[in-house]
C-alpha cells in the first residue's frame, strides 16, 4: 500500500492500514519544510520524523525503526510476523514526479491513495499513477464533488483500455473518488442539533442511527432495529466521559452483545433506525436563492408609507367621484393628474372640486420624498447584496459556526439543509465558504476569533451552540473557553486533533462546567476508516462518530468470509466486531452492481432487507451490509485474505 499526502488524514490513514488491516504501507510526505501540527506548532526533525511521531501516536505502538522495508507489499502481515511492526516506509519527496512514484514501488503495489489537501496534485499523481500500473487500486481525495465523478470515470475508462481483460469487480473498485469533508460533515452537523440522527449516506443508500439519552426509571427505550452502541453516559452522569480508542471501560462500547445490553440499564444508546434506497444524496429543494425578496429591498416605514400614500389616492378618487359626479376612471384619471401637479388649475371649478384639487397636491408633495426614499433602499440593497450580511439585533437560538475551510463550508451547507440558523465567523475574506455564506444569505463575521468583540458581534451570548472548526486546535480550544466565560451553558462541537489532547480538554471543561455539554470530534479519524477501505477494495459507506470512536458500515460479498458465509446472522454477529445489519436480496443477476449507487428509477432499486431473522444462513451468493468497528473490519478482512 502507497499513501501520498502532507497533513493529519495521510497519518491516519498510514496509521490505520498498518495498525487495523495489518498492511505493510509507503508513505510519500513532501520533503525540506517541516510539516505543521494540527495545534500550529512544529516539531524538530524535518518531516520523517513529524510523521513517525503522528504515525506512534495514533497507532499506540513504541517508535518505529526508520527503513523498515525496501519494497512495499500489499498483502496483510500475519499477526505472528515478527516484521509487523516493520511494516512502514517513509519516503520524501518535494514533488510527485514518476521517479518518485517508482521509488515508492507504485509499479508493484496493489492501491495508491493520493490525499494531498491539493485537489489539483492528486489528480496529477492519479493520471501519473495510471500510466504506471493499469491495475493500480486508485483512491483520490478531492474537493471538487463534480470534477471527481469525471476522473473516475476518466481514470476507469483509462484501466479498461490498457486491460481490455480486467474483471468487472476489480475494474469497479479501479478508481475511488472520496471527499473527507462530505464524509465528516453530517457527523459534526449532529454535534450542534440535541437529537439529531447520525445519518450515513452514500448516494443512493441512507442508513440512520439516534442517539437515545438515558432513560428515566419509568421510560422504556425504543431500542430501534437493533443497538450499535452503549454510550458512556448514564442516568446520573448525562454527560458521560466522551471516550475514545484508548478509554478502555470508560469510553462507549460498540456493538454490544444483547446480553450486555440488557444488563446496562440506564445508560445512552446509539440505535439503527432504518436502512433503504434513497434517490438523491441532499434534499432537492435549493438552499438559497438569487432573488431579492421585499422585505430585504424595501424597509418596513417605507412598505407602510407607500401604502399610506395609496390609500390617500384611492380616497380622493372616491370623493371625487360622489362629488363631481364623473365616472369612476375619470375621477382616478384627475386625481393623479392633481397628485402629479400636471393638471390645470381648477379656477371656474366648483369649490369641492378645489378642495379636492388642493388635497390632491399636498398628498404629491408627500409622495416625492417617499419615492426618493425607495430609490435610496433599492440603491443601498442592490449595492449591498454582494457583501455578507451582519448578524440581525434580535437573533438567539443559532448555531455559531468558527472557520469556513473544506470543513467549515460542508458543514454550513448541511446545517442550512436543516434549515437551522447559523452565523459563521471568518478570518480570511477570502476563504473557501465565503462565497456560499454570501449565496445562502448567512450571517458572517469577519475577524480573528480569539479577538475580544468577534464571538461578541456573532451573539454567542444568545446562540445555541458553537461549533469550532478551524484547522488549528488551540484556536478551537481558546475559542471554547472564551465563549464558555460567556455563556456557561453553551453547547459546544470543536474540533481537535489528539485523543489524548481530547480527554484532557473535556475532563476540564466538563469539571468547570458539569451542566454544558461538550463533545470534539476528529475529522481524520472520521475519514480515515473510509479511505483505507476502499483501498483494501471494500465498499466502504460511511462511519459515524460514536464519542471519539468510530463504527464503520461497510458493504461485502459473503464468498470467502469463513466468519460469515454458512452462520446464521445470529451466529456471524460479533459483539464488539461486526454485525450484519441488512441483506441485499436481489439475484446476483439482477444485483446493482454499486449498492451506493443513485437509485434514479431507471436502474434496478437495490432489494435491501434490514428485518432479518437471526436464523438467516449466509449463503456465498449473498451481499451484506454490516457495522463494523475499525479493528473487527480489518479481522474480518484479513481472515478473508488469509482465506483466499
Amino acid at each position: 500500500m502507497v499513501v501520498c499526502g502532507d497533513d493529519a488524514l495521510a497519518h491516519r490513514l498510514a496509521a490505520e492500514l498498518h495498525g487495523v488491516y495489518r498492511a505493510r504501507v509507503t508513505v510519500v510526505i513532501p520533503g525540506g519544510v517541516p510539516l505543521a501540527e494540527p495545534t500550529g506548532q512544529r516539531m524538530a526533525g524535518g518531516p520523517a520524523a513529524t510523521l513517525f511521531g503522528r504515525f506512534t501516536a495514533a497507532v499506540g505502538r513504541v517508535p518505529l525503526p526508520r527503513q523498515p522495508v525496501a519494497t512495499p507489499v500489499a498483502a496483510p502481515v500475519a499477526d505472528d510476523d515478527p516484521d509487523a511492526d516493520a511494516g512502514v516506509r517513509v519516503v520524501e519527496a518535494h514533488a510527485l514526479d514518476d521517479g518518485v512514484l517508482t521509488e515508492a514501488g507504485v509499479e508493484g503495489a496493489t492501491a495508491l491513495a493520493l490525499v494531498h489537501d491539493d485537489d489539483e496534485a492528486n489528480i496529477h499523481a492519479a493520471l501519473r499513477a495510471r500510466r504506471l500500473n493499469p491495475r493500480l487500486r486508485l483512491v483520490i481525495r478531492l474537493y471538487n464533488r463534480k470534477l471527481g465523478q469525471h476522473l473516475e470515470d476518466l481514470l476507469d475508462q483509462a484501466a479498461r483500455v490498457a486491460d481490455p481483460g480486467m474483471d468487472a469487480a476489480e475494474l469497479d473498485a479501479s478508481a475511488t473518488v472520496l471527499s473527507d469533508a462530505d464524509t465528516v460533515a453530517p457527523a459534526l452537523a449532529a454535534t450542534a442539533i440535541a437529537g439529531t440522527s447520525k445519518v450515513v449516506q452514500a448516494d443512493g443508500l441512507l442508513l440512520r442511527a439516534a442517539e437515545r439519552t438515558p432513560p428515566r426509571p419509568d421510560e422504556i427505550p425504543d431500542p430501534g432495529l437493533c443497538t450499535l452502541a452503549l454510550l458512556s453516559s448514564t442516568t446520573s452522569d448525562p454527560g458521560g466521559s466522551e471516550g475514545s480508542d484508548s478509554s478502555g471501560d470508560e469510553g462507549p462500547s460498540l456493538l454490544p452483545g444483547d446480553a450486555e445490553v440488557a444488563a446496562a440499564t440506564g445508560r445512552g444508546t446509539v440505535v439503527l433506525d432504518a436502512v433503504s434506497a434513497t434517490g438523491s444524496s441532499m434534499p432537492s429543494r435549493r438552499l438559497g436563492s438569487r432573488r431579492v425578496p421585499l422585505a430585504s429591498l424595501f424597509s418596513r416605514r417605507l412598505r407602510w408609507s407607500v401604502a399610506g400614500m395609496v390609500i390617500a389616492v384611492l380616497a380622493l378618487t372616491l370623493a371625487s367621484w360622489r362629488l363631481t359626479g364623473d365616472g369612476l376612471v375619470h375621477a382616478a384619471y384627475l386625481t393623479v393628474l392633481d397628485v402629479l401637479a400636471i393638471d390645470e388649475p381648477a379656477l371656474d371649478e366648483p369649490t369641492a372640486r378645489k378642495i379636492l384639487q388642493l388635497l390632491s397636491g399636498l398628498t404629491g408633495l408627500l409622495l416625492l420624498p417617499v419615492l426618493v426614499a425607495a430609490a435610496f433602499e433599492a440603491l443601498g440593497t442592490f449595492r449591498t447584496a454582494s457583501a455578507l450580511r451582519r448578524p440581525p439585533r434580535g437573533l438567539s437560538g443559532h448555531v455559531v459556526l468558527l472557520g469556513l475551510g473544506k470543513i467549515g463550508t460542508r458543514v454550513l451547507a448541511r446545517l442550512r439543509e436543516m434549515d437551522i440558523p447559523v452565523v459563521c465567523v471568518e478570518e480570511d475574506p477570502g476563504a473557501r465558504g465565503i462565497p456560499l455564506a454570501r449565496r445562502l444569505g448567512v450571517p458572517t463575521v469577519t475577524g480573528d476569533v480569539t479577538q475580544e468583540g468577534v464571538l461578541e458581534a456573532a451573539k454567542i451570548q444568545r446562540a445555541h451552540a458553537l461549533l469550532a472548526l478551524t484547522s488549528s486546535d488551540t484556536t478551537n480550544l481558546e475559542a471554547t473557553l472564551y465563549a464558555r466565560s460567556v455563556k456557561p451553558r453553551l453547547r459546544v462541537g470543536l474540533r481537535l486533533y489528539d485523543d489524548q489532547f481530547a480527554t484532557a480538554v473535556y475532563r476540564t471543561l466538563r469539571a468547570a462546567h458539569p451542566q454544558a455539554l461538550t463533545r470534539s470530534r476528529s475529522v481524520s479519524t472520521l475519514a480515515a476508516p473510509a479511505f483505507a477501505g476502499a483501498m483494501m477494495g471494500r465498499q466502504i459507506l460511511g462511519a459515524i462518530p460514536v464519542e471519539r470512536r468510530v463504527l464503520v458500515f461497510a458493504a461485502l460479498h459473503v464468498a470467502g468470509h469463513s466468519q460469515l458465509e454458512g452462520r446464521t446472522v445470529a451466529e456471524a454477529f460479533t459483539p464488539g466486531a461486526w454485525r450484519v445489519i441488512a441483506l441485499d436480496a436481489a439475484e446476483p443477476a439482477d444485483r446493482q452492481r454499486d449498492l451506493a449507487a443513485t437509485y434514479d428509477g431507471d436502474a434496478r432499486e437495490p432489494g435491501l432487507v434490514w428485518d432479518l431473522h437471526p436464523g438467516y444462513v449466509l449463503r456465498s451468493q449473498d451481499r451484506v451490509v454490516l457495522a463494523a468497528t475499525r479493528q473487527g473490519l480489518g479481522e474480518l478482512l484479513a481472515g478473508h485474505a488469509r482465506t483466499g
